[in-house]
């Protein structure tokens, strides 16, 4: 069985049958983790790098006041920590749900580069994609307004787990709370709670225990203003 992890990269370029059978062998243990646990922390040098084989997580720095911004979501079959392959973390990656996560040895993952330097373009653009999300972000929340923000963020999810197969009949999981909503995307709790429920009102989604349902699809990206453009995935999945 291909992994997620396999489909991911594939996203960013053709694998051959051997490129993808190194791929798996690069997951040489696996373990579950709980909601909230976090995975990596601002000043790590890990020696491993943790895939998510099942579950969410999210990618955060915290002020020394306790202010969190969280700086992306992750979704299986992504390396969380890909940075702490060449660099110390200079931020924090803490699980939205119990999951499974896979744990791949930098020594491992670097021989895999050096030998198949496809595997190596692959990464390299998964990190180049994961910048032009920041970006996109930074956009977001300097010019645009919370109601195009949150419905922004519900498109991106929605695409992403699209092109992962884990889409159905406009469902996916995503279990956030409306105080990770208010820590993405920079905005209060009550300023959140009004604009979520504007955007259920309007009938363009549904969001509720864990669980993202898009009912309008045409009018979300509208509302959000939303050009999957940034993500660069296959046209076919974008």
């Amino acid at each position: 069985m291909v992994s997620r992890l396999t489909v991911n990269l594939q996203l960013y370029g053709a694998l051959s049958a051997d490129e993808q059978r190194a791929i798996e062998k690069l997951v040489v243990s696996t373990r579950t983790a709980s909601a909230g646990e976090d995975l990596v922390l601002e000043g790590d040098a890990p020696h491993h790098c943790r895939v998510l084989v099942d579950g969410q997580a999210f990618r955060h720095k915290t002020l020394p006041d306790g202010r969190r911004q969280i700086m992306s979501f992750h979704i299986p079959g992504d390396i969380c920590d890909l940075q702490g392959l060449f660099l110390g973390m200079d931020h924090n990656v803490t699980t939205l749900s119990a999951g499974e996560i896979g744990l791949v040895p930098h020594a491992k993952l670097a021989e895999a580069m050096e030998t198949y330097p496809r595997i190596a373009r692959a990464l390299w653009r998964t990190s180049l994609a994961e910048a032009a999300v920041f970006r996109e972000w930074m956009v977001g929340m300097g010019r645009r307004s919370a109601y195009t923000r949150i419905a922004h963020l519900f498109c991106e999810i929605i695409v992403r787990m699209r092109a992962a197969g884990l889409v159905h009949q406009n469902r996916c999981s995503f279990p956030i709370t409306q105080q990770h909503l208010s820590d993405a995307l920079g905005l209060s709790a009550v300023h959140t709670n009004r604009t979520l429920q504007a955007l259920r009102g309007e009938g363009l989604l549904s969001f509720h225990g864990g669980e993202l349902l898009i009912s309008d699809w045409a009018g979300l990206t509208a509302a959000g203003e939303f050009d999957p453009g940034y993500l660069h995935l296959p046209s076919q999945l974008a």
